[in-house]
């Protein structure tokens, strides 16, 4: 399944335009995100009315010049960035993590994109970078419609959110019961999608990513996860993400999405967060500069449920967003609404008590009754796989490990 078949006015790989470039033409088509300055292609005689170029590299100013005195409209990389202004694909572990090994985790992609952001006004950049950065973030929401249309075709199982603290530690019973969640729900077909933070965020696509394992090396990798705990420890933390992957590591290809459900899900995080390490077991990651339309992201791709583990301001703005939605019906169904931690969430933070009274009078029926409040990871995942779409047909369709 290629993701990038539902967008065939785009051409996001060197594969697609010489596919168009054959054709002889590329009139009215997105030449999307690509490096045209590498092995040059002849665009001289192909018609490229009306084609739009963003955030592409060429060879000299005086190829996109021509192109455009022929009628294409090219909106060039800026220079000097160091992150793609149009990215057409999301980013692998591998991406965000490299440089790691020879330079640390101040070295590493995805460190040296979120020093740039702070050295350039953090969330309050300057004209240009504010630019690059919008265009950067449209190419990931391209980029991930493309992939939940090719999931919705396949018929793909449900879209789970899991949301918690980024806090939670390595090997604490809060971090293996989202574990335990991103295990079973990839095992049942599901796709998870986490903030791809630390702590919650971490565990979920964890489980996710060994969901084709048997619980014992889930268990096995946590063990070696939980030397070290603390996300704080930047270069162990990172280290010990890396070594697991490598350990567990499986053969999944770049346009299979069904697979990625298998091998890690998604995660949405933010350079606004570049603080905390990446998450390296998502099997894409969606990262945005934008909070606000990451956030937005995240419960707009959830369709099957989501599972609220234990967490402080960030994890209760995501509650009463998501319960705002599923209220006025302004984006579809979310689905259920599932506690993991019934002390915290009734005692500690009672925020049942006034969600559920809440969606109890919307205007679309009474919600009430998708509200779960459990301290049992296997219960949480039950009740999202009962409401899941033709929960019947998929039920005992399990991954062997």
């Amino acid at each position: 399944m290629h993701y990038h078949d539902h967008s065939p006015d785009e051409i996001e790989s060197r594969e697609e335009l010489a596919l168009h470039l054959a054709k002889g033409t590329l009139a009215g088509l997105t030449v999307q995100g690509l490096r045209l300055d590498l092995d040059p292609p002849a665009l001289d005689a192909v018609d490229v009315t009306g084609t739009l170029f963003v955030g592409c590299r060429f060879d000299s100013t005086d190829t996109y010049t021509a192109l455009v005195r022929r009628g294409a409209v090219v909106v060039p990389e800026f220079p000097h960035l160091p992150y793609p202004m149009q990215p057409s694909r999301l980013y692998t572990a591998q991406e965000l993590s490299a440089g790691f090994e020879t330079h640390g985790f101040a070295g590493m992609y995805d460190t040296v994109v979120y020093e740039h952001f702070r050295a350039h006004g953090g969330a309050l950049p300057a004209i240009r970078e504010a630019l690059g950065q919008r265009m950067h973030d449209h190419g990931i929401d391209d980029a991930l419609t493309d992939i939940l249309d090719g999931w919705a075709e396949h018929r793909g199982g449900p879209v789970v959110g899991v949301m918690g603290g980024h806090a939670e530690p390595r090997g604490s019973a809060g971090y293996r019961a989202a574990a335990a969640i991103g295990h079973g729900l990839a095992r049942a077909g599901a796709l998870v999608v986490t903030g791809g933070g630390p702590g919650v965020m971490e565990a979920v696509n964890l489980g996710s990513y060994l969901s084709t394992f048997d619980p014992s090396a889930l268990d096995d990798a946590m063990g070696d996860l939980e030397k070290a705990p603390d996300f704080h420890d930047h270069d162990p933390f990172t280290a010990a993400a890396l070594r697991v992957r490598d350990r567990f590591a499986a053969d999944v290809p770049d346009d299979d999405v069904l697979a990625w459900s298998r091998h890690g899900g998604l995660s949405v995080p933010t350079w606004l967060y570049g603080h905390e390490p990446a998450n390296l077991f998502a099997a894409r990651i969606a990262k945005y500069f934008s909070n606000a339309i990451r956030e937005d992201t995240i419960l707009r791709l959830v369709r099957g449920g989501i599972v609220f583990a234990t967490g402080r301001a960030g994890t209760v703005q995501e509650i009463f967003q998501a319960a705002t939605k599923s209220f006025y019906a302004t984006d579809g169904e979310s689905g259920p609404f599932v506690f993991l931690g019934r002390r915290f969430w009734t005692a500690e933070l009672p925020v049942e008590s006034l969600l559920r009274p809440l969606l109890a009078q919307s205007p679309h029926g009474d919600l009430s009754g998708l509200i779960m409040v459990t301290d049992d990871p296997a219960e949480a995942v039950d009740m999202i796989l009962s409401h899941a779409p033709d929960a019947d047909a998929k039920e005992g369709q399990h991954l062997t490990p």
